[in-house]
């Protein structure tokens, strides 16, 4: 996906383009539904058995790809992640809606 800016600042380049590096963290809560309640449920998120799988296949395809180490989180582990983001872009992704 080219979602990084070219020297015309179009959003023009992809992760590759840029000779770009990436980390991967797995978050559950973002299947968080809070449609009742007071509290979100996470019932919609995979358990441990599908998502570990799923993650490391993940990984090792962006390093395949990529051609070089993705850097991750520790599965499943409270982390503190900081990030200096680039824009004022934020895209959401579902690969149920190709629209």
């Amino acid at each position: 996906m080219r979602i990084f800016d070219d020297e015309n600042g179009i959003m023009n380049r992809s992760l590759l383009d840029i000779d770009g590096e990436a980390l991967v963290v797995s978050q559950f809560t973002l299947m968080a539904s809070t449609k009742k309640g007071n509290r979100p449920s996470y019932i919609r998120a995979a358990k441990h058995d599908t998502s570990i799988p799923l993650y490391n296949a993940f990984c090792k395809e962006m390093e395949r790809v990529m051609q070089k180490l993705v850097k991750t989180g520790e599965f499943g582990a409270d982390m503190k992640v900081e990030l200096v983001n680039n824009g004022p872009v934020t895209i959401w992704m579902d690969s149920r809606n190709k629209e």
